[in-house]
């Protein structure tokens, strides 16, 4: 089934209005309160929020630190596998997050992944080495204040 899931979602026929609903109906996504709010039809941006409630609230009535890291944490994975094609392999190798200020209220992030960085990540991933790009992303509130910065690293490799 897993397999099954894996190949529809990497299908070049799966758009991104669907791919947003698979996300919106996600359970652990749906449970945390997180929603997918934008995904462009070439997958290079996607913004993500999360709406604070009774259930992803923690002890002192800011947004539970788990909850603000599964809102950014699979999207630079997804958005690259969507980009770069069915040649390579993408994971999520690991990831920094650093909470800035205490997060109340709804809070968003946007994350971006241009044409031209994945097509340099195709280019040095050529090589057959695997590769260990890295990308940065705020979470922030309506203010616009930041609430966390966040570093992804990917692990990228040709599949052989």
């Amino acid at each position: 089934m897993i397999d099954t899931f894996k190949q529809w979602l990497d299908s070049p026929k799966v758009q991104a209005a669907q791919f947003k609903a698979l996300l919106n109906a996600y359970p652990p996504y749906v449970g945390a309160g997180i929603r997918t709010r934008h995904v462009s039809t070439d997958f290079t941006e996607i913004d993500v929020e999360l709406v604070m409630s009774w259930y992803n609230k923690n002890y002192f009535g800011t947004h539970f630190g788990g909850s603000l890291y599964a809102m950014v944490d699979p999207f630079y994975c997804l958005m690259l596998s969507k980009q770069i094609g069915r040649g390579y392999m993408t994971w999520d190798k690991g990831a920094e997050i650093d909470f800035v200020a205490p997060g109340k209220g709804t809070v968003r992030a946007e994350f971006r992944l241009s044409v031209d960085e994945v097509e340099n990540i195709r280019r040095e991933a050529e090589s057959g080495r695997p590769l260990f790009p890295e990308f940065d992303v705020d979470i922030v509130d309506v203010q616009n204040k930041t609430v966390a910065k966040v570093k992804k690293t990917l692990y990228v490799r040709k599949k052989r």
